[in-house]
C-alpha cells in the first residue's frame, strides 16, 4: 500500500484583518489561514477562527479573555460581524 501525504490547504484567506462598529470602535490584528488574533483600541486580544464553508463563504468567530463573542459570515466582498450585544462590526482583509 501507498502512503502519500495530504496537504491541507486552506481557502481561509490570510492577511490584516479591519474591523469598525459605529459605536464600539474598532478592532484589527493578523491572521494566517484559519487562526487570527485581533487587538481593540484597549488592548484586548480577539483570538478566533475562520471556517472555508463550501459555498465560497467563511464564517468567523472571536472570543477574547473576558468571555465576549464576535461571529459572522463573509461571501466575498467583506465580513459582517455581529457582537452578543447586537451591535454590527463591518471588515475587510488587506
Amino acid at each position: 500500500m501507498i502512503y502519500r501525504r495530504k496537504r491541507s490547504r486552506t481557502s481561509a484567506p490570510s492577511g490584516f484583518y479591519h474591523f469598525e462598529s459605529a459605536g464600539k470602535g474598532s478592532v484589527c490584528g493578523f491572521g494566517f489561514g484559519e487562526y487570527l488574533r485581533l487587538r481593540d483600541e484597549n488592548g484586548n486580544v480577539w483570538q478566533g477562527q475562520a471556517e472555508p464553508q463550501g459555498d465560497n463563504t467563511v464564517r468567523y468567530r472571536f472570543r477574547d479573555s473576558s468571555g465576549n463573542m464576535l461571529s459572522g459570515i463573509s461571501d466575498g466582498g467583506g465580513i459582517v460581524l455581529r457582537d452578543e450585544n447586537g451591535n454590527t462590526w463591518r471588515g475587510l482583509i488587506d
